[in-house]
């Protein structure tokens, strides 16, 4: 066996145990519920080949329009994670040194040390009618009593930031690092203002950190259960609800398996739609 040889059978060792958990994980499961969102029942265990999975959808306006309000808050919250994650990420990267540095980056890993379902309740917690921010507004004279700040938009968009924001901040922090100081600097005494210099070479150094956090944060927004159930109660109306109903509440499995799959459309073409538009690649995002 020659050197060339040895080589490519270690690499395909080495890819083994990634490929195997690919195909048995993720490539056989969305196969398969593929097929089952393409079964009609007709009868007790008797099922055809059918698209009406997918027509019903479409024909329920509270399906699309559900599956367009998810889609829409999702960019929202991807958005304002990003606007509140990229001055955190450049105060972190550029502006700390040592260990202020090491330390406001674990800051940012200190809430999740714990599950999300704990610091949604924690969200819970604050926001009740009986909660903490309810009795400083009546302590302060400024409520006259008790104020019920859960279960509406605002509230699951405020619960999804905070859950995607290191998700942002990681990738951006990482980004912003690499980019030399004496750039910046040489913004400024070529006569650039603030507002040119973050325009003309902040943020096309940190474009690859920012698609990346984006697409992160808008993928685990889209799929988000806990947070817009427990946030927003009952009138949510988020689309991963409707997939846990269909599967759990209804044992329509057939059904959810289409509403899995059109949310998985919506996330691909929205991400292709963005790396379009910032005229990146998922080579050049993630590398």
């Amino acid at each position: 066996m020659n050197i060339q040889t040895a080589s490519r059978l270690s690499l395909l060792l080495l890819l083994a145990p990634f490929a195997l958990w690919l195909v048995v994980l993720i490539v056989l499961p969305h196969v398969d519920m593929f097929l089952v969102s393409l079964q009609e029942k007709i009868a007790p265990r008797v099922y055809e080949l059918s698209t009406a999975n997918y027509a019903e959808f479409f024909t329920e306006p509270l399906y699309w329009r559900t599956f367009s309000r998810t889609a829409i808050m999702s960019i929202m919250a991807t958005t304002l994670t990003l606007l509140i994650g990229f001055p955190i990420a450049y105060y972190i990267a550029k502006m700390m040194r040592g260990r202020m540095k090491s330390l406001l980056f674990l800051l940012c890993l200190i809430p999740f040390w714990v599950s999300e379902l704990v610091r949604t309740f924690g969200w819970m917690i604050l926001l009740r009618e009986s909660g903490v921010f309810s009795n400083l507004l009546q302590w302060t004279g400024m409520a006259s009593g008790p104020v019920e700040m859960l279960y509406n938009d605002a509230t699951v968009m405020v619960g999804l930031v905070y859950t995607s924001m290191l998700f942002m901040v990681v990738p951006l922090v990482s980004t912003l690092d690499s980019l030399d100081d004496s750039l910046v600097e040489a913004g400024y005494d070529l006569g650039g203002n603030a507002f040119a210099v973050l325009r003309q070479i902040i943020i096309p150094h940190a474009m690859p950190g920012i698609i990346s956090g984006c697409i992160v944060v808008f993928m685990l927004t889209l799929g988000n259960y806990l947070t817009p159930v427990l946030l927003g109660g009952k009138n949510s109306l988020w689309f991963t609800e409707m997939i846990y109903t269909q599967f759990i509440t209804r044992f329509n499995w057939e059904l959810g398996a289409a509403f899995g799959f059109l949310l998985l459309g919506l996330s691909s073409l929205i991400v292709w739609s963005g790396l379009k538009l910032s005229r990146q690649t998922l080579t050049n995002t993630m590398g």
